[in-house]
């Protein structure tokens, strides 16, 4: 008899990629499935199930709207060569233009993200849109991921 022992994390990493590859084929760019990924491997929990939508994608910077139970926000992430990586996450501040300029996104690439973000969320159910505000104030992440100082817009 054969014994196979399964390692959780690349169980769920497996599942993360094949979920990205669905997002691919459905219509979402490479971009936008990487971001997701980057989200779920870092948030996304079995007992607490992760939903990313939308991602919008301008150059090398991406807003992300994110629900988790009955709670949400937004992450805004950086391309950094071929890897994306949180730079901060926040509620309905990431939204504000010049938020993300002050985040060192340049002008039109914050206006492009914040005109996208708000015609993508348009989309969604007026419930689901509310958990985004859920997250209060602004937390910057550093390049390992740690929350840094955080402050309120």
């Amino acid at each position: 008899m054969t014994v196979i022992q399964f390692n959780l994390r690349h169980v769920l990493s497996a599942a993360i990629a094949l979920t990205s590859l669905c997002a691919i084929a459905g219509g979402a760019t490479a971009d936008q499935a990487a971001v997701r990924h980057v989200l779920m491997a870092e948030f996304d929990k079995p007992e607490a199930r992760l939903q990313v939508e939308p991602v919008v994608v301008v150059g090398d910077a991406a807003l992300a709207g994110w629900a988790q139970g009955e709670r949400g926000g937004r992450a805004l992430l950086l391309r950094h060569g071929t890897r994306w990586q949180i730079a901060m996450c926040g509620g309905d501040g990431l939204k504000d233009e010049r938020v993300l300029r002050d985040a060192g996104i340049k002008p039109a690439t914050a206006g492009a993200l914040a005109r996208g973000l708000a015609a993508a969320e348009a989309s969604l159910p007026v419930a689901h849109r509310a958990r985004f505000s859920t997250f209060d104030g602004l937390l910057r992440m550093n390049s390992s991921g740690l929350h840094t100082s955080p402050h309120k817009h």
